[in-house]
């Protein structure tokens, strides 16, 4: 992706809006943890790019590699903010509609720019 210092497009817009439908209450504030830790950073130039950092940062706020896991779940207390199941993050949901979802609209905002 091709831009200068005055166009940049940080990794933080990828997250608005956020998604209608979450697997466990632990994954709007991962959402919201990827969305400030990654607020600073250009979108890298490529798809693959852009998707490894999705991943690898995943990994370093939860703990999980999506891709090496086979968990369906795990809890983690950062992420528990109360009520029953709180601090629960849905691999799963993750795996096949969440990390999806922010590469299709990487793919968007490429194809757009």
């Amino acid at each position: 992706m091709a831009h200068d210092d005055a166009t940049a497009v940080t990794m933080a817009s990828l997250f608005d809006p956020e998604p209608e439908r979450w697997g466990l209450r632990g994954d709007p504030h991962v959402w919201r943890a990827l969305r400030d830790r990654l607020s600073g950073t250009d979108v890298p130039p490529t798809l693959g790019e852009a998707v490894e950092l999705l991943r690898v940062t995943f990994s370093e706020l939860v703990g999980v590699d999506l891709a090496g896991d086979p968990a369906s779940s795990v809890y983690r207390e950062s992420f528990a903010h109360g009520g029953m199941s709180s601090g629960m993050v849905s691999l799963d949901t993750w795996r096949e509609s969440l990390m999806p979802l922010l590469a299709s609209r990487v793919r968007t905002l490429m194809t757009s720019s």
